[in-house]
């Protein structure tokens, strides 16, 4: 019995996939559970794993297409085994009724994707015809050839010749390929070719000559791009926009911003990295930490907004903001409280790594119940988070820095570090959400209480 590959909801918010590989071809044995294809869902590139035994008879995707969750991808069957009803029932109701409609002479064939986007692309003619059965009008008649532009002198310009209406270079693949490994910027090249079109000796004479020297890579990129370039959505970044409009719009948020003093805690780092590699901790673990344990003390923060109820959780997962290629991913440290320090530290990493090769399971970046962000890293001193709802709030981490300050009527250097709390009014006060900073404060200013 012929089995359907299906896009399969490989996340628990994913809505749709867009495949990446193929890993079976057409008339490829295949046994349940093994791997067809990679799919981009919202948050990592994911296994489709085959349903059933058989072969892949048909693949009704290709790579890069976007498709809803339950979209018919591909059919696994026997090989003898008649598959044409599965098929013919993916393909759109437009396309099946394009041989019926081609029948007759009267009513013109269903044009194919091709054709719709050149006719898209092409201005409609002046004048309709008065009904399917008239004669086309005759084609235009060619215009005659532009005239010769005129030698330039005194400084006049000259008609780019060499460039696209869309202002993209006209050159040969040859000619690209050299230019790319000769270093040589196409937009500083003149074209000889046919219509000014660039090619293999332009570039040769140009490495001879100099040609491609001064040009920035800006002014190559509106070269050989145009005036700008699209950049289609990736599934991550759309999941992004999507939960950012949830929670900025309907989510009533509120800011807290305290400073704290982080001399103790940059000694403890180096106290410990004294001690071995092993023992390396970073301050971004020693942040995790301390709202962990200060979550433990405030279980009204460490909540969800659930529409008709607050849930306070007993357990406390820690989600880190992590930036990856394409936008932001939380993987999620479950039970932080419970872990020292060094766990801490080396589950990080571990989910940092998988999170930037996209190779996180949905069971590791679901089930937050608060998340910290740090951009100290960056020099960013200080920002502002979104919170990621149902979550309560989220912390937003700015980078440690030297200030001066005064300390019992003296002036000291001393580490600084800023932090700011978003907060969902729904569920946590301002004086809980002040009370919960406290507490981090006491952490942070006294990390030996992190790791005794």
């Amino acid at each position: 019995m012929a089995t359907k590959v299906t896009m399969e909801a490989l996340s628990p918010t994913m809505e749709e996939g867009r495949l990446v590989k193929w890993t079976k071809n057409e008339g490829d044995q295949v046994k349940s559970g093994d791997v067809l294809a990679e799919v981009e869902t919202d948050k990592a590139v994911m296994e489709l794993v085959a349903r059933g035994d058989g072969v892949l008879r048909k693949r009704l995707a290709n790579e890069g297409d976007a498709s809803p969750v339950g979209t018919l991808l591909a059919v696994i069957a026997a090989p003898d085994e008649n598959i044409d009803s599965i098929v013919g029932s993916a393909v759109p109701a437009a396309a099946s009724a394009a041989p019926a409609a081609t029948a007759t002479q009267s009513v013109p064939p269903a044009p194919s994707p091709a054709q719709s986007q050149s006719a898209a692309s092409t201005p409609p003619p002046q004048k309709a015809a008065a009904s399917p059965s008239v004669a086309p009008p005759r084609p235009a008649a060619p215009r005659p050839p532009a005239p010769p532009a005129a030698p330039r002198g005194n400084g006049s310009a000259q008609p780019a010749a060499t460039s696209t209406p869309l202002g993209r270079q006209r050159s040969s693949p040859l000619a690209r390929r050299l230019a790319n490994e000769k270093g040589i910027q196409l937009g500083a090249v003149q074209g000889t070719g046919p219509g000014g079109r660039i090619v293999k000796r332009d570039i040769e004479n140009a490495k001879a000559t100099g040609g491609g020297a001064g040009r920035t890579a800006a002014a190559d990129r509106l070269a050989t791009e145009g005036d700008f370039k699209d950049v289609p959505l990736t599934q991550i970044r759309k999941t992004i926009a999507r939960r950012l409009a949830e929670s900025n719009g309907p989510v009533p948020t509120f800011f807290l911003t305290a400073e704290y003093d982080a001399t103790r805690g940059a000694e403890l780092r180096t106290q410990l990295l004294e001690m071995g590699e092993q023992y390396k901790v970073s301050f971004n673990d020693i942040v995790i930490k301390a709202v962990a344990l200060s979550l433990a003390e405030h279980p009204e923060v460490n909540a969800h907004w659930l529409g008709d109820k607050i849930r306070h959780f007993n357990r406390i997962h820690v989600a880190m903001a992590v930036a990856v290629e394409d936008g932001l991913i939380t993987p999620v440290l479950f039970d932080a409280d419970r872990m020292s320090l060094w766990e801490i530290s080396e589950k990080a990493r571990e989910l940092a790594k998988k999170a930037r090769e996209r190779r996180l399971m949905p069971e590791e970046y679901t089930g937050a119940t608060f998340t910290v962000s740090n951009l100290g890293m960056f020099g960013i001193d200080q920002f502002t988070a979104i919170i990621n709802p149902p979550e309560a709030g989220i912390l937003a981490i700015g980078g440690v820095e030297e200030k001066p300050v005064v300390i019992e009527g003296q002036l000291e250097v001393r580490q600084r570090m800023r932090v700011t709390m978003s907060c969902d009014h729904r569920a946590v006060d301002g004086a809980t959400g002040a009370k919960f900073l406290q507490t981090v404060k006491r952490y942070i200013e006294n990390p030996l209480s992190l790791i005794i």
